[in-house]
């Protein structure tokens, strides 16, 4: 059965934007996530690996017997440390990847009417390979500020927690809409950035409920992810205690742990690979809605056809 192609440059409501992110996931969810696993086939490798390193780390530092001080604990502190490190630079190096390949993914979808190649996606990032890396030095600066403002809401009781989460919309928002811009119309890095800016301000609140909407799928698909492994490590955990086996000194707990953490992870970056894809969508309705460059060509195909 042929798959139908969901149109994206529509002046679509706010329901009607979500409904679309839907029927796309809907229709094209496999495939989409067989490209997703080749282009992350590395990052995921790691991942496990990390976390095997993460997770022995902090299981030997947990055994450690305080009364014969450190000696024999400075390999379970290097993995540790090791691991953490690996970690936050994996994880960015994977959010660079799936912020470049979710975007590139959806401009070829709407480019093509639906037809994805492969090769494109690769040539489109290989292309923007430059205003990716500076938009990415660019971005760790706005988070700097954003954590430090975010900092400064935490002392706000209930309404600094609802401005930061609405602060965190904004800035996933932002970052979205210029990434966009960057792989559907080429623009240059400051353009991008500029209209990323002016999509997310111009239509604020569209944004911010959009960024909630998607915030809730995202956290109910890791829900759903993780709470398989988390109910096996659970049972595991109250079988282990009440009958006297030592977890922190067990094997299979290392690896039970280690498969629960990565899932874990792997959970994570793959909603957040999801979520680009749903600012993309966004981003055509936004891009439509000003512009009219779909409609106009709608028009001018009638006119020739007549």
């Amino acid at each position: 059965m042929e798959k139908p192609y969901i149109e994206l440059r529509n002046r679509n409501s706010f329901g009607d934007i979500v409904n679309t992110y839907f029927q796309f996931l809907k229709y094209n969810f496999k495939t989409y996530t067989s490209l997703y696993l080749r282009y992350n086939a590395i990052s995921i490798i790691l991942s496990v690996i990390t976390s095997y390193l993460l997770v022995t780390g902090f299981m030997g530092l947990a055994s450690r017997d305080f009364r014969f001080g450190m000696g024999n604990n400075i390999d379970s502190e290097s993995y540790f440390i090791l691991a953490v490190i690996l970690l936050v630079l994996i994880l960015f190096i994977t959010s660079l990847i799936n912020y470049s390949f979710s975007s590139a993914y959806i401009s070829e979808y709407a480019t093509h009417n639906g037809v994805v190649n492969s090769r494109n996606i690769w040539n489109k990032i290989k292309r923007n390979i430059g205003a990716i890396i500076l938009f990415i030095l660019i971005g760790v600066g706005m988070y700097i500020v954003y954590f430090i403002v975010s900092a400064i809401l935490a002392f706000i009781p209930f309404i600094g927690m609802l401005m930061q989460y609405g602060l965190s919309f904004l800035m996933s928002a932002i970052f979205g809409l210029t990434f966009m811009s960057i792989f559907s119309t080429n623009k240059t890095i400051g353009e991008a950035i500029s209209e990323g800016w002016e999509f997310t301000f111009s239509n604020f609140w569209k944004v911010i409920l959009y960024g909630l909407v998607i915030g809730i799928l995202n956290l109910l698909i890791n829900v759903f992810v993780i709470s398989f492994p988390s109910y096996i490590i659970g049972i595991y955990i109250y079988f282990s205690v009440d009958s006297g086996v030592e977890i922190v000194t067990s094997v299979f707990a290392s690896v039970l742990f280690t498969l629960g953490f990565a899932i874990f992870i792997l959970s994570f970056v793959y909603t957040q690979a999801l979520s680009q894809i749903a600012f993309g969508i966004l981003y055509y309705n936004l891009f439509e809605t000003k512009y009219n460059v779909f409609l106009r060509e709608k028009i001018e195909e009638i006119g020739v056809h007549e």
